[in-house]
């Protein structure tokens, strides 16, 4: 402790001691506003490891990865003013997500807002509202304004954040530094205890028994089939997916954000839908007498191909918080994990799904061939995958390179899979795999392209300043390859604003951090040879991998468009 002495706790030592019941890890930035809480942070390494971050951008997509890959909290903290700001743009993934992340933002001191005081951002005097902006990306946004208000509002962001989305606090400075009032937590309840299988949700009751019935009139009348989304690895309802696809007898399907919420080689695992998925997947949903959405309400990007085929099956119901964007006979809503577990004991039929189906080759989109300088991209992402071990954990980033990995890299077992496909943000990759990486103790590969690498990529310093077991792969084609296709496919092709001159991103980091091994592949054979002699690095790892900007990615879309 410090000098206060062990029975004096400040404000900010409250929050700390708190948050060491949800988490391990407080990711953020530094500053003026902010540094009271850091300061109690130190003060209990027990409970929390303070990261800092090279940008708020960053810490918070640290915080979401984090939370997305452990099923805890996530923590971001930052400063007043344009610390604050540059949370925006992260928050909103975890919103449009439905991350449970806790932003604890800085704010000037109470007594001089409105009076001129320092990234004001009261609202009041012209000034910025931070309650309203963050409001917008928030599920909850509260100002602390007195010192005896710590422990309720404290427990009702964590409340909010638990049940799906980034919550705020701001906490102006001198709150956070003020001598904490007496006051007890609520008793700790579970986010999402596992009733057991006769416990139902009285509101639900009506709502699942007739969705068993769907599922019994189905049974043999032909094949079930399950797309399952990103509610199912919020809720860590993994086992209770893969217990209703054997009582089914049923073929699954997963997101593009939900690789791995049901094994990727297991013999009952169909491939991935929408505009980066497997171009079966259709065929398989039109030919079911049942298809079960499971924590997913199947946004465009998942369900790009599919609505002729939900039209064409007989039998479509829904399980999961979010509402459907499609048409369902039945919609059962509540945590996917609890009615995943109460179908499976309504629908289990003696005998079905004992047999296990074999395991069919997937059918891949299949780009025009490519004849460009560098490695393609099928080739750099089966390399990968051939030398990932069981439990690895994998973040994409977006554009190209994401929609080569999700379609063609198949989720290590046990491994975790992230993908920012709310708001599609570049960059992501970079803080939410060193989060993974530092929650789960394990090897994460970030893999991502050039155009976010000069985002966020800067975001390596981070992992080399805490050793993060991250491998960073970057696709480097000198070029936003994805609008670059689009000005070839949709417009004239005869300009580019989206090719840039060559930079030689592995000879800079390289020079940047001499401890970092990082290398430079052009050729396949140079990417399988880094990968082979980074294998048993303890700590970071960065490989550049030199490829084509005009290789058309396995994005259905673009497959179906003469080039310009």
């Amino acid at each position: 402790m410090s000098e206060r002495g062990a029975a004096v706790q400040t404000v900010a030592d409250v929050i700390v001691a708190r948050l060491g019941a949800y988490t391990d890890h407080l990711f953020g930035v530094g500053g003026a506003n902010i540094e009271d809480l850091y300061d109690a942070v130190q003060r209990r390494p027990d409970l929390l490891t303070g990261i800092v971050a090279k940008h708020e951008f960053g810490a918070a997509t640290m915080a979401d990865g984090y939370a997305r890959a452990t099923n805890r909290l996530g923590v971001v903290a930052a400063t007043s003013g344009g610390g604050a700001m540059n949370l925006l743009a992260a928050l909103t993934e975890s919103y449009d997500s439905r991350v449970p992340v806790l932003a604890l933002v800085g704010q000037p001191p109470i007594g001089l807002e409105g009076r001129g005081a320092f990234q004001d951002t009261s609202g009041g005097h012209g000034r910025l509202d931070a309650e309203r902006i963050f409001g917008a990306v928030s599920v909850s946004c509260v100002k602390v304004a007195r010192p005896q208000d710590i422990h309720a509002d404290l427990e009702r962001a964590i409340e909010a954040a638990l049940a799906g989305g980034p919550a705020v606090l701001l906490l102006p400075k001198d709150i956070q530094a003020a001598i904490a009032p007496g006051g007890s937590w609520p008793v700790y309840r579970e986010a999402d205890p596992v009733p057991a299988p006769w416990q139902v949700d009285v509101r639900a009751a009506g709502q699942l028994a007739e969705a068993a019935e769907l599922l019994t009139l189905a049974a043999g009348q032909g094949p079930a089939v399950i797309i399952a989304g990103p509610e199912i690895a919020r809720a860590d309802a993994r086992a209770e997916l893969a217990a209703l696809a054997i009582s089914l007898d049923a073929r699954v399907l997963v997101t593009p954000d939900a690789k791995d919420a049901f094994p990727n080689r297991h013999p009952r695992f169909a491939g991935v839908t929408g505009i980066m998925g497997h171009p079966h997947a259709p065929e398989l949903v039109a030919a079911a007498a049942v298809c079960v959405l499971a924590g997913t309400p199947l946004s465009m990007t998942a369900r790009a191909g599919l609505d002729e085929a939900l039209a064409a099956c007989p039998r479509v119901l829904h399980l999961g918080e979010d509402e459907p964007f499609v048409p369902v006979r039945v919609r059962v809503p509540g945590s996917p994990r609890r009615r995943l577990l109460e179908l499976s004991a309504r629908a289990s039929r003696p005998g079905v799904g004992a047999a296990q189906p074999a395991r069919d080759a997937l059918p891949v989109l299949s780009p025009p061939p490519a004849n460009g300088p560098g490695v393609r991209y099928r080739d750099a992402v089966q390399s990968i995958s051939s030398r990932l071990e069981p439990g690895t954990d994998v973040v994409a980033d977006a554009g190209n390179t994401g929609a080569a990995v999700v379609h063609h890299l198949p989720v290590p077992d046990g491994g975790r899979f992230l993908i920012a496909l709310g708001m599609g943000g570049m960059g992501y990759s970079f803080g939410a795999g060193i989060g993974c990486a530092l929650g789960r103790r394990r090897r994460t590969f970030v893999i991502a392209g050039d155009g976010s690498y000069f985002m966020h990529g800067n975001e390596v310093h981070t992992a080399v300043e805490y050793q993060a077991p991250v491998t960073f792969v970057i696709f480097n084609n000198n070029a936003h390859a994805m609008c670059v296709t689009r000005e070839q496919l949709y417009y004239s092709g005869d300009y580019s604003y989206n090719r840039f001159r060559p930079a030689e991103i592995g000879a800079g980091v390289a020079a940047m951090f001499p401890q970092l091994p990082a290398y430079t592949a052009s050729t396949l054979a140079e990417f399988d040879n880094a990968l082979d002699k980074t294998r048993n690095e303890a700590g970071p790892v960065f490989i550049e991998i030199l490829c084509d900007p005009d290789e058309l990615p396995p994005f259905a879309p673009f497959l179906k468009e003469p080039r310009a």
